[in-house]
């Protein structure tokens, strides 16, 4: 059920209702090749990947984080048919069951990080398309400037709508496909610069019709037809890749063919009955679903434990000798950062002859979606360049007893430069790496019961000319009078919870 609201209200996923289907089905055309196993041992292999799908499904439960569970059930599936059918039958039925891999979104913070990337990608070859038909235009970050008109390349075109539906459509191609190995993997991996060429193209098109004819051709029907056209183009695509294969390969294969089933498969089908035999693992089988079902009632995860906190309404405009001026964050992207709390200031430093921006993002659970996003995946998309980056340690500042640590980067968009300093506080770390976060919020979900977290980034710009260190003494200084405050606001390790 829930997979299936995920394919209903997720435009990437929408191709998930074929995928167990169409697995079903091509293990189904080989079923005169499966025999049920009647000896005990040849099911040990099966009975462990089951243990293990369960295991893996009782720690997402746990730690209630659905992508796990989701991958679970088809190493759980992948278990229950190796104990059926043995070693011979996962062969035959190992790639439609690694099919299955397709129906699962990818964690949130993956697809956060591909998005943003395919974004600037697409962007940058769209511009390239329009300046190549001889007409001027300006590209800062994700945002199209045709001079009368501008265009934003959000994050529904990044083109993630084009590449899960294919890689999928690829990968049974590939399978299908007669031919050698190393063509089957060219085929499947070519799903990703397709897409990519093809949603640059369809951005340059829209590129092109808008310059000549207005903003309505970016919006309404005339921008789902072009999705549409652009996804049966990249199928288009396909096929003729695999044709020119074929050829590659001598032979005269009918295009109509690429992908037509062997006829062997239906023939001996017919001719062929799977005996049914019933053996011990069936119930050893059973006996691990119960128990792993029983214990999941007595082990699963609760809702979070919010921990008290004061509200960043009450985060002080004064840091000692720091004046600042609160800002606000649109409701657009409010809605896609989908945080619980945050803050934004502009601090002017002692004599007002420079300011450091003060941001922290707040979430009070980063369940089912909700997550910090890194700065270093939103930069680019704001027009800057990162032309320097690392980790900066301050042993003598600390946020709840531990000391900092930073990433500082140095931004560049023209003549203008930032340096940027950020990390994470989660739950009384401080962490500069993106991916430890994710581990973090997996083990401390499970012992902490805990996924509370945030991200606090500090900017600050250069004069031209001017010398980076004068930024770093800058941002050191007001960190020193932040860090006296911001504990208040953010929950360390050891916390009360919230009175229900």
């Amino acid at each position: 059920m829930e997979m299936g609201g995920i394919w209903m209200g997720s435009e990437e996923y929408s191709h998930g209702f074929f995928i167990p289907a169409i697995s079903v089905y091509l293990i189904w055309v080989r079923r005169h090749e499966l025999n049920f196993i009647e000896d005990f041992k040849s099911s040990v292999l099966g009975l462990v990947i089951l243990l293990l799908g369960l295991l893996l499904f009782l720690l997402g439960g746990l730690a209630t984080i659905r992508t796990i569970q989701h991958y679970a059930f088809i190493v759980a599936v992948t278990g229950i048919f190796a104990a059926a059918f043995g070693r011979t039958g996962l062969k035959i039925a190992w790639v439609p069951l690694l099919f299955l891999i397709f129906m699962v979104p990818f964690p949130q913070f993956i697809l956060n990080n591909l998005s943003s990337k395919l974004q600037l990608i697409s962007s940058w070859l769209g511009v390239e398309f329009i300046r190549a038909c001889d007409i001027m235009v300006y590209l800062e970050g994700n945002v199209i400037d045709l001079g009368g008109y501008k265009l934003q390349v959000v994050e529904a075109c990044s083109g993630l709508r084009y590449l899960f539906p294919l890689a999928s459509l690829s990968f049974l191609c590939a399978y299908l496909f007669k031919g050698p190995f190393w063509q089957k993997v060219l085929i499947f991996l070519s799903s990703i610069p397709l897409t990519i060429f093809m949603n640059s193209f369809r951005i340059g098109v829209i590129g092109l019709l808008v310059n000549s004819w207005g903003t309505e051709m970016a919006e309404g029907f005339l921008h789902d037809f072009e999705g549409w056209a652009v996804f049966l183009l990249c199928m288009v695509l396909l096929f003729i890749e695999m044709w020119l294969f074929s050829r590659l390969s001598g032979k005269k294969t009918a295009f109509s063919e690429l992908v037509q089933l062997p006829e062997e498969w239906f023939s001996a089908a017919g001719q062929s009955q799977m005996g049914f035999h019933l053996n011990k693992s069936v119930f050893a089988v059973i006996g691990l679903v119960v128990v792993l079902g029983l214990s999941g009632q007595f082990l699963r995860g609760g809702e979070d434990i919010i921990p008290q906190r004061k509200a960043f309404l009450n985060f002080p405009l004064q840091l000692g000798n720091w004046n600042g001026r609160q800002d606000y964050i649109d409701k657009k992207y409010l809605d896609t950062l989908k945080l619980t709390d945050y803050i934004v200031v502009n601090y002017l430093a002692p004599g007002g002859q420079s300011s450091v921006n003060f941001y922290t993002a707040y979430y009070e659970s980063q369940r089912k979606g909700a997550s910090v996003h890194s700065p270093r995946s939103c930069i680019p998309g704001d027009g800057w360049q990162i032309t320097s980056f690392g980790q900066r340690d301050f042993p003598e500042l600390k946020i709840q007893g531990t000391p900092l640590r930073v990433n500082r980067a140095v931004i560049e968009k023209g003549d203008y430069k930032q340096l940027v300093y950020y990390w994470f506080q989660q739950r009384g770390r401080s962490i500069t790496n993106e991916y430890l976060v994710k581990w973090y919020l997996f083990y401390d979900a499970i012992t902490m019961q805990r996924t509370d977290g945030s991200l606090i980034r500090l900017v600050t710009s250069l004069d031209k000319g001017q010398d980076i260190e004068v930024a770093d003494q800058r941002l050191q200084s007001f960190m020193k009078d932040m860090v006296t405050v911001l504990p208040d606001y953010l929950p360390g390790k050891d916390i009360v919870p919230v009175a229900n």
